[in-house]
């Protein structure tokens, strides 16, 4: 390792496949160290991982860090959002986690949105419609399907909640991952005591939501990770507003994230209240707010057509007839939990280039739906869109945003650890992350939109609405975040 020109901070991102972690230099920003591990997620009807994998992951990934990791003076933990992750006395984990994308529990969050006054009533609450990807649907879920389970449980805490919690021994979350429970009220900032109470969830069980800035806590005493004790470990949140922190985003700039999910994002001073259900209203790490779109089903989603049609995940070819809708795992924007896959326009001079590139187009035209409605009136829509994630790197991915979105696109060279850096120097995150320029990258320009294929995906979608809404008693088992 090189030397560092200043103090060394941890950004770690537990995603649903991984667990990632990056040393970086507090001055420069300048990434010294990384390490990565993977997990494991349940197939078949649910969605679900060991907790314990998770920190199993971190410590594997800080260890490939080596001795950078060693030196650092804070760590944030960014986490998928959503999961549920129910915890006994012990702190050991009553069962699996149920991550965002398992859709078992569509049920209950139509019955959920039903009992409390309907969806304007939780928009205004809330400041967002649940769908089965909120914790609030999941504990609704467990609490009729596993009672044994929620009576064994005396602490619920959401991924990132659990990773730092094993980190300094305390409770804690914050507002960005807490406004995607369902039980946290964006209009108080504080949890909703009549949604939990609906849901026999005792508030006791709850971690404590850290402001921005404030230190969740330090690293305890123990041998098995390579930070010192007392090292600060700040609030950590949620992982799309982790992005956001990253980017030192300011509001009006757009950002298309492609990964097992897709989001669209941007930030805002407002806050959002989409009675439709298709914006959720969440809280950013900073004290704005982050309203987003989430689709279900984005690069894995395509890489799976790829693998079928044994091609690589670049071999596209464009065609004008054949509509892929990739809803291999229900879908959450449009909101079709019980959804398959759907395949329309297929000719005998069909080729599979022009099916995967269906497929990237299907996936792309759910989330260019919802963009405007993240972005503020005033915002620019001629900027680039910041493309971020797993797929941000592909030509092909780059390429359909493009055409589909008719803006230019930039590819940062994302930041991490921007949340303990300014935990460390008592600076705003964001402009620790501007002044380390982590939305540098190159920008492709705008070419033609093709109104034509957003048209044809759109009829069809509306057209085959009937048979995508159809439940056919296994929501999720279409095969997913």
């Amino acid at each position: 390792m090189s030397a560092a020109e200043g103090p060394l901070v941890v950004g770690v991102d537990t995603s649903t496949q991984s667990t990632k972690a990056l040393v970086v230099d507090v001055s420069t920003g300048r990434v010294v160290a990384s390490g990565q591990a993977p997990h494991t997620v349940s197939t078949g009807a649910g969605r679900e991982s060991d907790p314990r994998q998770w920190w199993d992951a971190l410590r594997e990934a800080l260890h490939q860090c080596g001795d950078a990791a060693r030196e650092a003076a804070a760590v944030s933990i960014g986490g998928q959002q959503h999961g549920l992750v129910a915890l006994d006395a012990q702190g050991d984990p009553v069962r699996p986690a149920l991550l965002w994308n398992d859709v078992r529990s569509a049920p209950q969050a139509a019955r959920l949105v039903e009992e409390l006054g309907g969806p304007k009533a939780w928009a205004e609450r809330c400041g967002s419609v649940p769908g089965p990807s909120f914790t609030v649907t999941k504990w609704a879920w467990l609490a009729e399907h596993e009672p044994d389970a929620v009576r064994a449980t005396t602490a619920v805490r959401l991924p990132h909640d659990y990773l730092t919690e094993r980190l300094t021994g305390q409770g804690t979350t914050d507002r960005g991952d807490a406004s995607g429970t369902g039980w946290w009220a964006s209009a108080t900032e504080a949890y909703d005591e009549e949604v939990l109470a609906h849901v026999g969830l005792d508030p006791a069980l709850l971690p404590r939501v850290v402001r921005p800035g404030e230190v969740a806590g330090t690293v305890r005493d123990s041998g098995e990770l390579p930070f010192a004790k007392g090292t600060l470990v700040a609030a950590g949140t949620g992982d799309n507003a982790a992005a956001a922190l990253g980017l030192g985003l300011r509001p009006g700039t757009a950002v298309l994230s492609l990964g097992t999910s897709g989001t669209v994002y941007a930030v805002s001073t407002r806050r959002s209240a989409d009675p439709t259900g298709t914006v959720a209203g969440f809280a950013d790490a900073r004290g704005d707010w982050l309203p987003l779109a989430c689709t279900l089903n984005c690069t894995l989603a395509v890489d799976r057509v790829a693998a079928l049609l044994g091609l690589d995940r670049e071999a596209v070819e464009p065609s004008d007839s054949v509509t892929l809708l990739p809803y291999l795992d229900g879908e959450r924007t449009p909101a079709l939990p019980h959804a398959s896959g759907l395949l329309h326009g297929l000719r005998h001079d069909t080729t599979g280039g022009q099916l995967l590139q269906a497929a990237y187009d299907g996936a792309v035209h759910s989330l260019l739906g919802a963009l405007d409605l993240v972005l503020d009136e005033d915002a620019d829509r001629s900027a680039p869109l910041l493309l971020i994630g797993g797929g941000a790197r592909g030509r092909a991915w780059q390429q359909t945003v493009r055409r589909l979105s008719g803006r230019p696109v930039q590819v940062p060279a994302l930041g991490a650890a921007a949340q303990a850096a300014g935990l460390l120097t008592g600076e705003d995150p964001a402009a620790v992350a501007r002044r380390w320029d982590t939305a540098r990258g190159p920008v492709l320009d705008a070419v033609e939109q093709d109104r034509a294929a957003l048209d044809r995906i759109a009829g069809v979608l509306s057209d085959a609405a009937p048979l995508l809404e159809r439940d056919t008693g296994e929501p999720g088992t279409t095969d997913r975040g």
